[in-house]
């Protein structure tokens, strides 16, 4: 229970603070754009099933693989434009939010598909 409602606040709550850190005039705009990043979830539609509770989307879904996240903080160090790098950090956050869940996971459940993220760090 305490997982899933870290999880939610950090993709839901904890973003419109980042937000206001960015910039405190235009916040609630940042967030909007912060919140549309979410729509990197909808390669879970993808997935067979669609949901799993014990399988951790870092490295299982197409926008969530180790191909696709360094572009996302590699976005957020270079890009210029205001607007595309705060996607970047969006989907780099969102990336860090669902590696903290994964983590979480992890450490409660041997069999779960999260020992595949950690198997080559050891």
């Amino acid at each position: 229970m305490l997982q899933t409602v870290v999880h939610y606040f950090l993709h839901f709550i904890f973003i419109g603070a980042i937000a206001y850190w960015y910039d405190k005039t235009n916040w609630k705009k940042l967030w909007l754009i912060l919140l549309a990043t979410m729509l990197v979830d909808l390669d879970h539609l993808l997935a067979i099933p669609i949901f799993h509770p014990g399988r951790c989307s870092i490295g299982f879904h197409y926008l969530h693989s180790e191909y696709v996240i360094p572009f996302y903080f590699l976005g957020a160090i270079f890009i210029k434009h205001k607007i595309f790098r705060f996607i970047m950090i969006g989907l780099a956050f969102h990336m860090i939010t669902d590696f903290i869940d994964c983590v979480w996971m992890y450490s409660k459940c041997e069999e779960c598909s999260a020992k595949k993220v950690f198997e080559g760090l050891g």
